[in-house]
């Protein structure tokens, strides 16, 4: 008896694992390329798609208390150009790409490191591991880069449709902002932009992680085509602007030059709801549906060539 467990024990387990994992274990990626993969891709995505991030900010500021400025998608882009020119479109672009490429390095550096310590024996992620691994992505990117960048966004995008603009740039509106209002001028709306954040990466992650182990199978390996890589991106995408749109009209507001007409996050909740309706919470969902499929798309595709090429050039295992 003795004899048949040696004998049988060694060969009994790489079976199991072969049927269970084909390709063999699930290779992990290193949170240092995830940092730098991620950074790249930010970086590109935001130059692409900042236009239709701009329109959105705008019809959300756009409030029905005054007179609506602009009757929808189209007239908010004429009138920019026409005021501005179509350089007009990319206003506040410096102080969102100074943003974005750390955002998406701590996004995607938090959650390979989480991941990798979620994973099973075989290094597989399952959905449910996936969607807490991406809330804390979201919450660590929320806290420490997304909250300030938004607030001096927003702020720079209303001050533009202002009569009398008073930033000149990127860099005298962070200082005129701390200058007024403090470090705590830059952190509006921080409650509304860690929920908004965190239930964003839970939802696209968890929705990345179903779709990938479903595409993989019993292979953890499985390469899997950019362009598969993009329509399971822009399909996560999708699924977190249903999801939270609400929240992101609030932190908008929160983060606005009129802010001060809210006591907290709840308060801004109940106001417009009590003086705009329901349809205000989802004010801004069609350019924002566009913006960001694309975004999530982009960013997905581009992370994970950039990690291929890491991997080939810098060793970790």
């Amino acid at each position: 008896m003795e004899g048949n467990r040696k004998l049988i024990s060694p060969f009994h387990r790489p079976r199991c694992l072969a049927a269970a994992a084909p390709g063999g274990k699930a290779k992990l990626t290193h949170p240092g390329k995830a940092i730098l993969a991620g950074g790249i891709a930010g970086g590109i995505e935001i130059c692409i798609t900042f236009p239709t991030e701009y329109v959105k900010t705008q019809l959300q500021l756009d409030e029905k208390a005054n007179p609506p400025k602009y009757r929808g998608i189209g007239d908010c882009v004429k009138q920019t150009v026409q005021g501005h020119g179509v350089r007009g479109l990319y206003r506040g672009l410096s102080s969102l790409l100074y943003g974005s490429i750390p955002k998406s390095a701590v996004r995607f550096g938090v959650f390979e490191y989480l991941s990798n310590h979620a994973r099973d024996e075989a290094g597989k992620l399952n959905s449910t591991r996936g969607l807490l691994c991406g809330l804390g992505a979201g919450v660590m990117e929320a806290v420490v880069i997304v909250c300030p960048m938004e607030t001096v966004k927003v702020k720079f995008i209303h001050d533009q449709s202002s009569a009398n603009p008073k930033y000149r740039g990127f860099y005298h509106g962070v200082r005129e902002i701390i200058r007024t209002q403090g470090i705590k001028g830059t952190y509006q709306g921080l409650t509304a932009t860690v929920l908004k954040q965190g239930s964003n990466q839970a939802i696209r992650f968890y929705v990345m992680t179903s779709l990938r182990n479903w595409y993989k199978g019993d292979n953890p390996n499985k390469a899997i085509n950019p362009v598969v890589t993009g329509t399971f991106g822009a399909v996560a995408g999708a699924a977190s602007v249903f999801g939270n749109t609400p929240l992101d009209v609030i932190k908008t507001r929160m983060q606005g030059l009129e802010s001060h007409k809210y006591k907290s996050t709840l308060d801004c909740a109940l106001k417009i709801m009590r003086h705009e309706g329901v349809r205000a919470f989802y004010k801004g969902t069609v350019p924002r549906l566009g913006r960001v499929c694309l975004d999530v798309a982009i960013v997905f595709i581009i992370y994970e060539e950039v990690v291929k090429v890491l991997n080939t050039v810098w060793k970790t295992e």
